[in-house]
């Protein structure tokens, strides 16, 4: 089955209307190849501005959500909120959740599932240390990860998830895994898919590669057979994000 390629933009805690219309602009003038899905996540305060103004072949994400709809939750974001102010996708597991706030797996796994419930899409995040890769134990925190949500959702639910492999030494370091390395990794995470859950949720999943990708670097590892697409940072912000998205061409 051929998958189709997804090229995600996760713009952190960055942006204001003015950049946002400005490089909303750019990006709808761009051309871009019909069968590449593109998702922008912004920040909750500016999503119904990017739904407003994105082009409409592209959707747009919450960069993450709670695990209730509503409720007695201070600050926080339900998946539901988000479908309301045009998201289409959630960005979840994040490393930068993971260690900056301390979720777990389970809690993750956890916003996976309401998520879904409240018919978003997830971006699914997952990765390992520089220490961790050092170790040599690279694929055991990643399927450790990807267990917990495993767990919890159902297996028709996967297709509703994309798995983005974003070592944490890649991101916003400048360094980049070789289009080996990620591949290396992604077809892991396939044949522990296909053990986890089913051959059908391992071939039909598409795995993307997060971490410092760039309109240079994306084109080779765009080549490898389980590299889906990518999750792009800070380059997401800029008009080169119209290269990457363009990398299979």
């Amino acid at each position: 089955m051929a998958r189709t390629f997804w090229v995600g933009g996760n713009w952190k805690m960055n942006g204001s209307v003015a950049a946002i219309k400005d490089l909303t602009a750019q990006f709808n003038a761009g051309s871009v190849p019909s069968d590449v899905e593109v998702v922008i996540g912004a920040p909750y305060v500016y999503v119904p501005l990017l739904a407003d103004s994105l082009r409409k072949d592209w959707a747009v994400a919450g960069e993450n959500c709670y695990v209730k709809a509503s409720g007695a939750f201070t600050g926080e974001i339900s998946p539901e909120m988000l479908k309301d102010v045009g998201a289409k996708w959630v960005i979840l597991g994040h490393s930068e959740r993971r260690s900056i706030l301390k979720e777990s797996d389970e809690f993750i796994a956890e916003k996976v599932v309401k998520a879904i419930e409240a018919g978003l899409k997830v971006a699914l995040c997952v990765g390992e240390l520089l220490e961790e890769r050092e170790a040599g134990v690279t694929q055991a925190v990643v399927n450790r990860q990807l267990d917990a949500v495993v767990k919890a959702v159902k297996e028709e639910d996967w297709a509703n998830i994309v798995i983005a492999y974003e070592p944490v030494w890649a991101i916003g370091t400048g360094k980049v895994a070789t289009p080996d390395q990620a591949q290396e990794v992604h077809a892991a995470i396939r044949e522990y898919l296909k053990s986890a859950v089913s051959a059908k949720v391992a071939e039909e999943t598409r795995i993307a590669y997060g971490g410092s990708v760039n309109a240079k670097n994306c084109k080779d590892a765009a080549q490898k057979p389980d590299v889906d697409g990518f999750l792009v940072g800070g380059a997401s912000l800029k008009p080169e994000f119209l290269d990457i998205v363009n990398a299979t061409n």
